[in-house]
């Protein structure tokens, strides 16, 4: 039966994977995202899953990979330093294309920073904490209801394109409270991993179907292979060839390419006549929402593109945006990260102004309403 609740993002973001069926946690707890372990510790054993607390963040996301590779659905969560260290991890699962979800409740840093006060300022480590080339899909809540939904949605994702799925709260989503109705857990699609069609003999791990997605055998039911962070052929072997490297590469890529529009999510509000587009994302949108309200009632035409799915950036969704209004701005809680990637997806055909925040304290409406004014 539904329920209607008054939940934290946190919590919002731990019953989202509950419901989406996770039976594994792995972390190691940090501030701001330090709920959601404390959650999963009670919820798991009440669903015949399993907690562990592991001794650093490397750890929790090792552990993690080694459920996943079983079948578990997983999850680990952390925030700031800790997503820093996952980073490697996060490159092993995208190249072994091992599905994950990690949840970053992001706080101002670099390093400890402030722990508990709110930043956005890990959209780029996102993108690029891991080294080399690969594709990435992260996605923001803006809300408690979105926490839930989107954990969700995260899953899906991962298990769809066999890779790490990235959820970036701020400590505003995260520890904000609202109304939520929670549906009945039993009504929830749960995602569902593409599992091998052929016997064990047969079973070449990483033979992509027409999707560029290998189906993939849990360990412990018979099929037995290799997995790696070398560059490697179908078989799951390293393979050092050119065109091997070549080959795995460019499918680790197309996989979500070719699916672009199906992954990329967005919100458009009061956007129809907007002259002013605020471009935002996560705890900031919520300011965007008031700041465009009070603005109409000034006569002012502002409109808002929320970004929903951050990774891969609506370079197209923004290219048409900057053809319809006469300025875009861009506030975030960072000193400037998303802005350059609005003002490359623009291509110069509107001006982009950056209104970037970086002293512990949110953007208000006012502040926002202000910045527009005075464009």
């Amino acid at each position: 039966m539904a329920k209607v609740l008054l939940l934290q993002g946190n919590q919002a973001c731990a019953e989202g994977a509950i419901a989406a069926g996770v039976t594994f946690f792995a972390g190691y707890p940090i501030t701001p995202s330090t709920e959601i372990a404390e959650i999963m510790a009670k919820r798991l054993p009440e669903v015949g899953g399993k907690f562990i607390q592991m001794e650093d963040e490397i750890a929790g996301i090792g552990a993690i990979v080694g459920a996943s590779l079983t079948g578990k659905k997983v999850l680990t969560a952390t925030s700031g330093p800790g997503f820093s260290l996952k980073q490697e991890f996060i490159g092993y699962a995208t190249i072994a294309e091992v599905p994950i979800v990690i949840a970053n409740v992001q706080r101002v840093g670099p390093s400890t920073g402030q722990p508990t006060a709110p930043a956005q300022g890990d959209m780029m480590q996102a993108r690029w904490g891991t080294h080399g080339d690969h594709p990435v899909i992260a996605l923001t809540p803006a809300s408690v209801p979105e926490c839930f939904t989107l954990t969700i949605k995260a899953y899906e994702l991962s298990e769809k394109y066999r890779m790490p799925v990235l959820l970036m709260l701020d400590e505003i989503i995260g520890h904000m409270r609202e109304k939520i109705e929670i549906p009945d857990y039993d009504t929830i699609e749960k995602p569902v991993r593409k599992g091998p069609r052929v016997g064990p003999n047969e079973f070449k791990a990483y033979e992509p179907d027409s999707d560029g997605v290998p189906p993939m055998a849990d360990f412990g039911t018979g099929y037995r292979y290799h997995v790696t962070g070398l560059v490697h052929d179908e078989t799951g072997f390293p393979n050092g060839s050119p065109a091997a490297t070549e080959k795995l590469l460019k499918r680790l890529h197309e996989k979500v390419e070719r699916d672009i529009d199906n992954i990329t999510m967005y919100e458009e509000y009061k956007l129809d006549d907007a002259e002013i587009a605020i471009v935002t994302y996560g705890g900031t949108a919520r300011s965007a929402y008031a700041a465009i309200d009070m603005a109409r009632e000034e006569g002012i035409k502002v409109g808002m593109f929320r970004l929903i799915s951050v990774w891969p950036f609506p370079e197209k969704e923004i290219a048409q945006l900057a053809q319809k209004v006469k300025v875009i701005v861009v506030p975030e809680l960072n000193y400037g990260q998303m802005v350059g990637e609005v003002k490359k997806a623009a291509e110069g055909k509107v001006p982009v102004k950056p209104m970037s925040k970086y002293d512990s304290e949110p953007i208000s409406p006012k502040e926002l309403l202000a910045f527009v004014k005075n464009l």
